[in-house]
């Protein structure tokens, strides 16, 4: 009787073949998606969040003025006094920035005669970066030129002798004076790390007559100035980037997996027709199988970095989102992390720690923001030794399996 059921299903199996073989021939259509090939502007494009490229300058120097200058024979003497600085601002891109910048301090000059006075300065900056403008963007460049331009006030007072021919409402000389001086200067930038810079700056201002309260001779009034010190880049000085060019390829290929599992449902669904239409088929005693379950199974999702670098983007984190998602709805499954690094960036060595990096930031993310078990998951650092797509920088990536 035995024998009897298992020639019947060995049949009933072969025509079932048979007919799916001649059906898949004539009837299996896979509808194709076509790759996405557009022409988008492959430029990249910079950015930071409210809170990012802000800095602090503190700075002290000299100051020389330029003005009625003579001493009692006509000649002209320039005296130089100290004089400080301190600015705040904040770099809306890798090239432009702006601030707010005060200076002041003493000033000595001869007017036929020793004379004295106190000035301080508040100015408007807009400043540029040359280097990254010309030389492309590089937060780590140790050596930068940045000119400005800028408006302010200056208020100057504490005159002494006080010999201005500047008459008050009251008929006496006036006690101090306010100018609007136009500024413009020179900043060279050295950077010493992410968070600061030292810079030295040289910067003229041209104010109306009336500086040092002497209307005659010079019609404009300068005051150079040169100042050192230190900008503390407040949450560090870098700026996120972004091309719509390097997806274009990675989202073709995920396309063409999708057009592989669309045939693939095809093909399982005609199959399935084909079984169902040779029922009912005598019933077999079930035997139980060793399946082998093969290598692990890669997960669709997946999270890309940014050079030399271990951080989630914020593009990114919804990937290690899926994958929470499906471990929760899917609680008997383990999954692997595997870290990769572009070979051609790095030693071996430094491409196998940061590959450990990028899975553990990773793992913390599972586990600490979105509650994964952390005994279902297990991190391998693969380093770049094995690079997973032929494209080099693609291989900067975490790639998900499914682990026992």
């Amino acid at each position: 009787m035995k024998s009897n059921v298992l020639f019947t299903s060995a049949a009933c199996l072969a025509a079932t073949l048979g007919a799916f073989a001649a059906h898949a021939q004539d009837e299996v259509v896979v509808e194709e998606t076509t790759s996405i090939v557009t022409e988008v502007p492959c430029k990249t494009h910079y950015y930071s969040t409210s809170a990012d490229n802000w800095f602090i300058q503190i700075g002290a120097g000299i100051n020389s003025p330029f003005m009625e200058n003579h001493l009692a024979n006509g000649k002209e003497k320039h005296h130089i006094t100290v004089g400080y600085n301190f600015a705040f601002g904040k770099w809306m891109s890798p090239y432009v920035g702006w601030r707010l910048s005060f200076l002041g301090g003493p000033l000595h000059w001869d007017n036929d005669g020793f004379e004295k006075a106190k000035y301080v300065s508040g100015n408007f900056d807009i400043m540029w970066d040359m280097f990254n403008s010309f030389h492309g963007v590089n937060s780590r460049r140790v050596f930068s030129i940045v000119p400005f331009v800028g408006l302010g006030g200056t208020f100057t007072w504490d005159y002494k002798p006080n010999h201005g021919n500047i008459i008050d409402n009251d008929g006496s000389r006036k006690g101090n004076s306010w100018t609007l001086p136009v500024s413009a200067g020179i900043q060279l930038r050295f950077r010493l790390c992410k968070y600061v810079d030292f810079f030295a700056e040289g910067r003229a201002q041209f104010h109306g007559d009336n500086f040092n309260n002497y209307a005659y001779g010079r019609p404009v009034d300068i005051n150079i100035s040169a100042m050192g010190g230190f900008s503390f880049n407040i949450g560090g000085a870098d700026f996120r980037s972004y091309n719509p060019c390097d997806y274009l390829s990675y989202i073709n290929n995920l396309n063409n997996q999708v057009n592989d599992l669309r045939g693939a449902l095809a093909t399982t669904a005609a199959a399935l027709a084909v079984a169902e239409s040779q029922l009912p088929c005598p019933e077999v005693t079930e035997v139980a199988a060793v399946v082998d379950e093969g290598p692990e199974i890669p997960l669709m999702a997946t999270v890309r970095f940014t050079i030399n670098s271990s951080r989630i983007t914020e593009q990114e984190i919804v990937n290690v989102y899926n994958i929470a998602e499906w471990m929760k709805a899917n609680p008997e499954q383990n999954v692997a992390i595997a870290g990769y690094a572009d070979k051609n960036t790095g030693t071996s060595k430094y491409n196998m720690d940061l590959s450990k990096r990028r899975a553990q930031a990773v793992y913390d993310v599972l586990v600490n923001k979105y509650g994964v078990n952390p005994d279902r998951l297990a991190i391998q650092a693969e380093g770049s030794d094995v690079q997973p797509y032929d494209v080099n920088n693609w291989n900067r990536i975490v790639i998900f399996n499914v682990a026992e």
